[in-house]
């Protein structure tokens, strides 16, 4: 082996010669980093092109559009619905209704902007009249929300009601006694805490309010916001 990599060495150090008397004074490496990124974000794009026309299971007959999810690709901080509704299933965008608009604002409130962070769902198709997806409708998508995670490998995600927390945590307790704590998912910190569509259809109810303010502050925390 150390035979092997000490001609390798000579063959590179003939080769430079060769090309010094040629002219070259050096040559260009490219940015690693840079293609990786690269890389990353096409790896990226083909994952919601594939979303997009996906097919694998029943919910793909009654929307009108799949909903990859948006945002930073680079971000720490990532929320997770349950599904789209009526209003991102026409657009193709996540939290885009009257739920959306409340969460856009507890992110600026946060400190962080919408386009910073990254929103998603656990299914990616609307359930017909914004039903809870079926464990086969998760089960079958999962791969996706997955692989999201793993591309962005953020340091905390914030689950937004009963079905994702349930998804990450594996409990079947209901969101009010699971907020307002963190929990592990494979490294990544999981803080669940309210819809914002319960706190839409709850909205004179300022100790809801109150209650996720204290989640996200303690996620501000975490990621250095103060």
């Amino acid at each position: 082996m150390k035979e092997k990599v000490n001609r390798l060495f000579e063959e590179i150090e003939e080769n430079l010669g060769y090309f010094q008397e040629l002219g070259f004074d050096y040559f260009s490496c490219p940015d690693l980093a840079s293609l990786g990124e690269a890389s990353k974000e096409k790896t990226f794009s083909l994952l919601e092109k594939e979303i997009r026309e996906c097919q694998a299971c029943p919910l793909a007959k009654t929307r009108k559009n799949a909903v990859p999810g948006e945002g930073n690709i680079e971000t720490d901080l990532m929320f997770v619905g349950e599904g789209p509704g009526r209003d991102e299933d026409i657009q193709g965008r996540p939290f885009v209704g009257k739920a959306g608009q409340l969460l856009t604002r507890i992110i600026r409130a946060m400190k962080f902007e919408r386009e910073k962070v990254y929103i998603t769902n656990v299914v990616k198709c609307r359930p017909p009249d914004n039903r809870n997806p079926k464990v086969s409708e998760i089960e079958t998508c999962q791969r996706f929300l997955l692989k999201q995670i793993e591309l962005i490998s953020p340091k905390v995600i914030v689950t937004l009601g009963n079905v994702p927390t349930r998804y990450f945590l594996n409990k079947n307790a209901g969101i009010t006694s699971l907020r307002g704590s963190f929990y592990l998912y494979h490294g990544i910190r999981i803080m669940p805490t309210f819809h914002p569509s319960y706190l839409v259809r709850n909205e004179d109810n300022t100790e809801l309010k109150r209650m996720v303010w204290e989640d996200m502050k303690k996620v501000m925390a975490v990621l250095g916001k103060k």
